[in-house]
């Protein structure tokens, strides 16, 4: 019978397969028996356990020393503890693209140690004792669809040496009947899943996550409370919303104060709880219209202070998307990408010999939808800390009457063309219009320091004039 050592410091250990953490635990006991806290999150968190949200608790009786079972791999996270007796457990990565993929390795367990098994990583043990009790907490429900895999425990190409040959093991029929490593299939990352799919910025996450499920209003209407049993929410690890009502002034009318509450606060309330419940890294899209542009630049902390209906549904809705706690919100400014645009307006202007006022009292920076989806992308590639940053191209801030004199040379027309007015100016006798935010620059500093410079506007806008109109 194993001996199990008393009072051991909590405390976590490596291993080679990335992810898979092996765990001392305090056990107390006497002559009498013994008492161990088993699962205690605080504790645990503060040596590095994920906080990965257990739902579920198995426990595995195995009746006779040299009871084997493995090698699976499941869809969900396990922590493993045993209560009486011991075992020697096996794992092996069979995640797809994991760095350690194949990579094997094997640990005596009783009562006194436990191991943190991420999804994908391949599960197998073999009961040293007789009446052993093997537990496991997972973090999503055990279902029939999921999706599963095997590794056979009679591979030699794993490099396991079991205590007990495993001609002499108690062995399923069924885990007998186990490809071999390299037959078995890999267990599929969670998906991601892209809102708003096949707007500008969606289709730029499209180039970006390929394999992503693309959804838009007309397919997955994310502000009903039906998105809540929609999809197996578990299957998913990130959700890119790029979906929005971003009609300025029409957000004033009546019906489109309605649609605009809906699309950016309700959707990303729902989108945040969904987030929550099933540990979902949720990023969400902001805007400079959450401020009243008296200052410059913005940075992440600035008090909301928006003017209009569009700029008061996206801070409620940085609100909602903040309360998910792995989130990363990207406040951004005048957004430029396939489809309608300030740029496409004004090439086609210059284009028929129009010769145009814009506003020169509104200032700030352009924002590519190709820097605007990479750096979201690097946020999540870099596990960079969840919060808010504030993302648009580089460079020194212009008005939007210089980006148009810029378009206007590009197409071989004087720059004198465009007629820089005020904002006041512009909307002289229109009806309807909703206010503007004057100064619109965002300080940029948060975000290069994860290592991602967006490039300067002027050469984006050179490469989108050159390739894109």
């Amino acid at each position: 019978m194993s001996e199990i050592q008393f009072s051991k410091d909590l405390k976590s250990y490596e291993t080679p397969i990335e992810g898979l953490v092996v765990y001392d635990l305090p056990v107390h006991g006497d002559d009498r028996g013994w008492f161990k806290e088993n699962w205690q999150r605080e504790k645990m968190l503060a040596v590095g356990l994920p906080d990965f949200g257990p739902v579920q608790n198995n426990v595995s009786f195995n009746a006779e020393k040299g009871v084997t079972r493995g090698l699976h791999a499941e869809p969900w996270d396990k922590f493993i503890s045993i209560g009486n007796g011991s075992v020697f457990g096996a794992w092996v990565d069979i995640r797809e693209n994991s760095p350690t993929y194949g990579q094997s390795f094997s640990v005596e367990l009783d009562p006194s140690k436990a191991i943190y098994v991420p999804r994908g990583v391949a599960n197998g043990f073999q009961a040293l004792e007789s009446n052993t009790v093997y537990m496991y907490l997972v973090n999503d429900h055990w279902s029939a669809d999921a999706q599963y895999a095997n590794v056979s425990i009679f591979d030699d190409s794993l490099g396991i040496n079991w205590p007990i040959p495993l001609a002499e093991a108690i062995v399923s029929d069924k885990d007998k009947s186990h490809p071999k490593l390299s037959d078995a299939t890999p267990i599929k990352p969670k998906k991601v899943l892209i809102t708003g799919a096949y707007g500008q910025l969606g289709q730029e996450f499209q180039k970006l996550f390929p394999d992503a499920d693309c959804v838009d209003r007309d397919t997955l209407d994310i502000s009903s409370n039906e998105v809540f049993t929609a999809r197996k929410w578990s299957e998913y690890d990130v959700i890119l919303n790029a979906a929005a009502y971003t009609a300025v002034d029409l957000a004033e009318t009546p019906e489109g104060r309605i649609n605009s509450w809906k699309a950016n606060a309700t959707a990303v309330a729902n989108l945040s709880k969904i987030a929550t419940d099933n540990k979902i890294t949720l990023v969400h899209i902001s805007t400079d219209y959450v401020f009243d542009g008296t200052i410059s630049p913005h940075t992440e902390d600035e008090p909301y202070s928006p003017l209009g209906v569009y700029g008061q549904t996206k801070a409620a809705g940085d609100i909602a998307a903040a309360q998910a706690p792995q989130h990363y919100i990207l406040r951004t400014s005048w957004v430029i990408g396939k489809g309608n645009n300030f740029v496409r307006t004004m090439k086609s202007l210059a284009d028929r010999g129009v010769k145009p006022s814009v506003v020169s009292d509104q200032i700030g920076r352009l924002t590519f939808t190709e820097d605007l989806a990479a750096a979201a992308k690097h946020l999540i590639d870099t596990k960079s800390s969840f919060g808010t940053y504030n993302v648009s191209n580089d460079g020194e801030s212009a008005s939007w009457a210089e980006v148009a004199k810029i378009v206007y040379q590009h197409s071989g027309k004087p720059a004198d063309d465009v007629t820089p007015v005020t904002t006041e100016e512009y909307y002289t006798g229109q009806d309807g219009i909703a206010p503007r935010p004057l100064q619109s620059t965002l300080s940029l500093d948060k975000i290069k320091a994860t290592g991602f410079t967006p490039r300067n506007w002027r050469k984006a806008l050179d490469d989108y004039l050159n390739e894109e109109v």
